[in-house]
């Protein structure tokens, strides 16, 4: 019987999962599976497994532990996730485009007369679903990519907001049009059109995004949701404490429960503890005024690379007076929230923050849901499921500095995938 290997979807969305299966071996018969992937940036991407054939001459991944490779226990994605970039970013690639990614898998076997067997299959990540239109938005003060799902609508409407990276975030916009949701994934700084800084961003900006989502889209029930990441999860916890009538939910992924100074994404020569926001043309009080912690920032900035920054904001937490002022009145909002975080969060302690915001919402009888899904072993970059979570420390996008971001691969990995999961869930109970 020839080897075979297949592939089940062959072509599929990026957050759906795959089977991959491989017959036509002889029980007991080693096989190595091997993934390679091109992204769109040209870095290319590989991982490798090596498996035991089972009682009838089958591997299958959603079944099976490999025996030895890039990951471990029986985990039906594990090729996908554990790639390992292999050669770097050689173009800069049009962040909108939203490529679909080929991942090659390749199965080997080799007889006991030294011949090698091998099959090969694709496996097709789409990261647009059909019917899904983009449309660059810059009208109305308002800077940021629109995606809107395949039909008349209307539709139900979400914000994603970067972190301090700034940019434009359209993988996860994308993703949520994939689902049903017209996405406008908002730039509010480090895009064409927008300041280059994060520093003394006004809330207002913010407060006309949601007006023209209501006025131009007309979502489905009124319903507006704001989520975003790092930052950007405080920053939607913000919104809604600030403007409640405009927010319908929050999905907010490694937040804060304060507010915070520029830090890394300041003007050059700027303090990192200038503020971040204004409103009304005052600057919104950030959780380092008269609590800057130089002793403990000096050990951080002198650290080698990657920093592991996260025991700063412990430490600042401790201050009474400076977290009173800086806290976000998240009892203010009049909406449902669910809290994502990373019990190994190396930017910030973001499982902290998270507790401590359901503890203050549940001491003063919020009356709307109020979840938290936190991953113990999982750090600061929860993102897109079954791509690749092997690149954990990065150049920050602002500053350049290297950040110690934590978790495991597999932890954050798992992560993305259950979080994506649930996210939709809740926001699919919430419209219904």
């Amino acid at each position: 019987m020839a080897l075979t290997l297949a592939v089940t979807p062959s072509v599929a969305p990026v957050d759906q999962p795959r089977q991959i299966r491989v017959a036509g071996l002889q029980p007991g018969a080693l096989v190595e599976i091997n993934a390679q992937s091109h992204t769109a940036d040209g870095a290319v991407w590989r991982s490798h497994a090596r498996f035991a054939a089972a009682d009838d001459g089958s591997v299958d991944l959603l079944r099976d532990a490999p025996l030895a490779g890039d990951y471990q226990g029986i985990d039906g994605q594990g090729l996908l996730w554990s790639q390992r970039q292999v050669a770097p970013p050689g173009v800069a690639a049009d962040p909108a485009a939203l490529a679909p990614i080929t991942v090659q898998i390749r199965a080997s076997v080799r007889a006991a007369d030294g011949v090698e067997e091998t099959a090969e299959a694709p496996l097709v990540q789409q990261l647009l679903a059909d019917g899904v239109a983009y449309r660059r938005i810059e009208e109305d003060g308002v800077v940021g990519g629109l995606y809107t799902p395949a039909g008349p609508g209307p539709h139900p409407a979400v914000i994603y907001l970067n972190g301090s990276g700034g940019g434009i975030n359209h993988q996860r916009a994308a993703l949520l049009a994939s689902h049903g949701y017209a996405a406008l994934a908002l730039g509010y700084f480090a895009a064409p059109g927008l300041p280059a800084y994060i520093s003394a961003t006004p809330l207002e900006y913010f407060a006309n995004a949601l007006d023209w989502v209501r006025r131009r889209l007309q979502p489905r029930h009124g319903f507006v949701a704001l989520s975003g990441q790092s930052r950007g999860g405080e920053l939607s916890l913000l919104l809604a404490a600030t403007f409640p009538d405009r927010v319908s939910a929050v999905i907010a992924y490694v937040p804060s429960a304060v507010t915070h100074g520029v830090l890394l994404a300041g003007q050059p020569g700027e303090s990192r503890f200038a503020p971040c926001w204004t409103y009304r043309g005052n600057p919104v009080p950030t959780v380092w005024r008269n609590n800057e912690l130089p002793d403990v920032w000096r050990r951080v900035d002198t650290s080698p690379e990657p920093r592991r920054q996260a025991v700063v904001f412990a430490r600042a937490q401790e201050n009474a007076a400076a977290v009173a002022a800086a806290r976000i009145p998240v009892e203010n909002m009049r909406c449902p929230v669910l809290l994502i975080s990373g019990g190994d969060d190396g930017f910030w302690p973001s499982t902290d923050y998270c507790r401590w915001i359901k503890r203050q919402l549940e001491d003063r009888g919020y009356e709307y849901s109020v979840g938290h899904l936190d991953y113990p072993l999982a750090g600061h970059g929860i993102a897109t499921p079954y791509v690749p979570a092997t690149l954990i420390n990065k150049p920050h996008a602002v500053s350049g500095i290297t950040m110690a971001a934590g978790g495991t691969p597999a932890a954050n990995a798992y992560a993305a995938a259950d979080s994506w999961r649930q996210s939709l869930a809740f926001l699919d109970k919430i419209i219904r």
